[in-house]
């Protein structure tokens, strides 16, 4: 019988869709289904929160607690050619040359066949291109600062049909920044002021906008685009600095554009806490890789309460007790020595046996420097393996937010026309959150630089921000060319601590100006394409 019901069966009836996969005949007739090819786009975005090696470690700010990362052995030591143009490690994927034109390609498949469809609805189809296009932007703007111009493609290739067409020359950096930012303009409108959470809204267009502006030095551009945020939009800084980079911090009005991470229980949440958090806990258990820590030179430029620079004779900075009365973002940003994290007090100093001594030698995964950060990691989660095994922490990796707003604002403002009032505002909001008062009056525009500059750096340390305002400052030749420092701290016979800072290990930076601001075109991308051999960037 089972035989007979088999063979009766007709071809007609054995001819279903499968509903476990996705095809174009059915993809781009369904919401959902289209949803879900634009989701995993989304995916795309930075993974922040699992980074062992971040950004930051490119530039002064921090330093990799272990040697074998290619921050230490390639990037700091400017190594990279057009033969190991990948970057750094499991960064490598927001500036590959190769992985980026992956997920443009993505964006335009989904663009072009939403824009055919025939089965989705124009409020669906206005909302979803926004984002895809606005996705597709932001993957040209990773290109843009790590390589200049690049080929701007917004067709879908295909080389069995359009043979050598499908190879393009490259754009110039001009060229290229125009079709971001114009991408970035042209969606604005079609984008909600508040959009769902996770979901491209207004202000990430116009903040992407402003921005690449920034980058660029187009400053009235970008003070125009960023005041369109402050003037429209219903962001607003956060009151809790902390909490703002932690899962209770998620839903803040602060946040712009974010990565989220899966809900909790899921095992696809974020693993930073335990990969570049504080290195040995309570008992020498070591609960993080360590591998982000945070120089002297970055501890350095944090505020006193006053709000006043360490610099200032008239301070009250004492250099032997040099964290007693500085401004909340060091408490809240830096686990010095003394300090409590997790479950121990962290002792850094030397000579006491203690497993997180300022690390010299490398001799483990102690710090380099004897800092480790506060801002970002989670204490109320189980660190160690299950942390950095388990992925077991949920809260959002910020790409842009209100306070970066502010500061991109007040800097081009203060390069296009001086120190106005508009400029003291913006500042002074960020200062005053951390309960700083506002910056003196009558700076004239290079002293207002500099306070504009000290603030970014405090502001948005460990965003992976700072190795791209080096670059566009065009100051890398300098703070990249020198040893970052750590503080090596002892106990003098009386009992007293006795504060030197010390060359970290790991620490030595080599930045070529003739060559470095920009990064080399892999030798593979240029050997497939013809369009781009003898384009090569300069000096490579």
């Amino acid at each position: 019988m089972g035989a007979a019901s088999l063979t009766s069966c007709s071809d007609k009836q054995l001819d279903v869709e499968p509903r476990d996969r996705l095809t174009d005949a059915n993809v781009w007739t369904d919401p959902g289904a289209s949803d879900l090819f634009l989701n995993d786009i989304y995916r795309s975005l930075p993974d922040g929160n699992n980074w062992y090696d971040p950004v930051e470690n490119w530039s002064d700010n921090a330093i990799c607690g272990f040697a074998w990362p290619t921050s230490r052995t390639l990037v700091q030591q400017a190594l990279y050619s057009p033969a190991n143009a990948g970057l750094s490690g499991e960064v490598s994927n927001m500036y590959n040359w190769s992985t980026n034109y992956t997920y443009i390609r993505k964006c335009n498949v989904f663009i072009k066949n939403v824009t055919a469809s025939s089965s989705l609805s124009a409020d669906y189809k206005k909302g979803r291109l926004a984002q895809a296009r606005f996705l597709r932007a932001y993957f040209y703007h990773n290109l843009w600062m790590a390589f200049g111009g690049v080929p701007v493609i917004t067709d879908v290739l295909d080389v069995e049909t359009q043979g050598n067409d499908v190879f393009r020359a490259r754009n110039t950096s001009a060229e290229t920044l125009k079709f971001i930012t114009d991408e970035c303009a042209a969606i604005y409108a079609d984008l909600p002021p508040v959009p769902n959470s996770g979901k491209i809204g207004k202000g990430a267009a116009m903040a992407l906008k402003g921005w690449c502006e920034l980058f660029a030095g187009n400053w009235a551009a970008a003070a125009a685009s960023n005041k369109k945020i402050m003037d429209e939009l219903d962001y607003d800084l956060d009151p809790d600095y902390a909490a703002l980079f932690l899962s209770k911090g998620n839903a803040s009005k602060e946040s712009i554009l974010y990565r989220e991470y899966a809900p909790p229980g899921s095992g696809k949440g974020g693993s930073l806490d335990g990969l570049i958090g504080p290195t040995f806990t309570k008992g020498g258990a070591e609960t993080s890789w360590g591998g982000m820590n945070p120089t002297q030179d970055l501890v350095e430029d944090y505020a006193m309460a006053n709000g006043k620079v360490i610099t200032d004779p008239t301070s009250g900075y004492n250099p032997q007790k040099p964290y007693e009365n500085r401004e909340k973002r060091f408490y809240q940003s830096i686990v010095y020595d003394g300090s409590w994290f997790y479950n121990d007090t962290i002792f850094t100093r030397r000579g006491i046996g203690s497993p997180n001594e300022i690390d010299l030698t490398d001799r483990d995964d102690a710090g380099q420097t004897g800092y480790y950060p506060r801002k970002r990691m989670a204490t109320d989660i189980t660190l160690g393996a299950a942390s950095w095994d388990g992925f077991t922490s949920y809260q959002n990796y910020i790409i842009f937010r209100y306070a970066e707003v502010l500061l991109n604002y007040a800097e081009a403002q203060n390069e296009a026309v001086g120190p106005d009032a508009t400029v003291y505002a913006a500042v002074d909001a960020v200062r005053g959150r951390s309960d700083l008062t506002g910056l003196p009056a009558g700076m004239g525009k290079d002293q207002m630089r500099t306070a504009i500059r000290r603030e970014r750096r405090v502001e948005l340390a460990f965003e992976d921000k700072r190795y791209w305002d080096l670059i566009r400052w065009k100051i890398a030749e300098v703070n990249l060319n020198r040893p970052l420092r750590g503080i090596s701290i002892t106990v003098a016979p009386n009992g007293s601590l006795q504060y030197a800072p010390v060359d970290a290990r790991g620490g030595d930076r080599k930045f070529f100006a003739n060559k470095n601001y920009l990064f080399p075109i892999p030798q593979s991308v240029i050997e497939q394409n013809p369009k781009l051999q003898g384009k090569q960037n300069p000096g490579y």
